[in-house]
């Protein structure tokens, strides 16, 4: 099954029934986004949430909770919310970065969510190595270094004094909103980067991340 959103011509529609002369809506698509972070990956898509649901809030529905967990502990959250939920998840996405955890922990995730995936939901381990701060920086350059995490900050910093919006900092609530102009920059970046580490599992990805396979899911209905 196509994991692409209906064409943007196609999105908000209502559908007329051959067999009755009635509008039937098309059922809400729920998403379950739980991540690692407790406030820097939740800002982040939480404007995301707000930007669609100005157009499409009957459309698409989000969760977004930080869980504050990590690796196989965070599937395994992300797990019983979704086990919990009334309307069901069509998609549940576990954000995490690999940060210094064992490495075996971090390529179980994609194996899990391989696993305990059907036709009606579908897990998706979205990762990045070392850190989301490498998703922030494809924005505006192609990184191939393996820096440590803590550089990061400097080099986002730099950035972004450029667009005179200060330094860098955890927890900026207006990340989303000050890279949204160079999204497009970011995703072919990222697939590149992709590219380049081929099959490696996310252990050895380093650096790389996936963050562009839900933006890519969910950008449409931003633009």
């Amino acid at each position: 099954m196509s994991l692409k959103p209906l064409k943007k011509s196609d999105l908000g529609k209502d559908w007329i029934s051959k067999r009755r002369d009635r509008r039937i809506r098309i059922r809400p698509e729920y998403h379950l986004i739980v991540t690692e972070g407790e406030k820097t990956e939740p800002l982040y898509f939480q404007k995301f949430k707000e930007e669609i649901n100005k157009k499409y809030r009957e459309r698409i529905h989000f969760s977004i909770i930080g869980a504050g967990e990590n690796t196989v502990s965070l599937f395994e959250t992300a797990r019983r919310y979704a086990d919990k939920s009334v309307n069901g998840y069509k998609h549940v996405w576990i954000v995490y970065d690999t940060d210094c955890f064992p490495r075996e922990n971090v390529d179980e995730v994609p194996l899990l969510c391989k696993k305990y995936s059907t036709e009606k939901q579908q897990y998706h381990a979205i990762w990045s190595n070392q850190c989301i701060e490498l998703w922030y920086l494809l924005h505006f350059e192609l990184l191939q270094s393996d820096l440590h995490r803590s550089r990061y900050t400097a080099k986002l910093s730099s950035h972004l004094k450029k667009l005179k919006a200060g330094a860098y900092k955890k927890n900026r609530a207006d990340m989303f909103t000050l890279l949204k102009p160079f999204v497009k920059a970011a995703l072919k970046n990222a697939r590149k980067l992709a590219l380049i580490n081929g099959e490696k599992p996310p252990s050895l990805s380093a650096p790389g991340t996936n963050v562009h396979e839900i933006v890519e899911r969910l950008f449409p209905y931003i633009t």
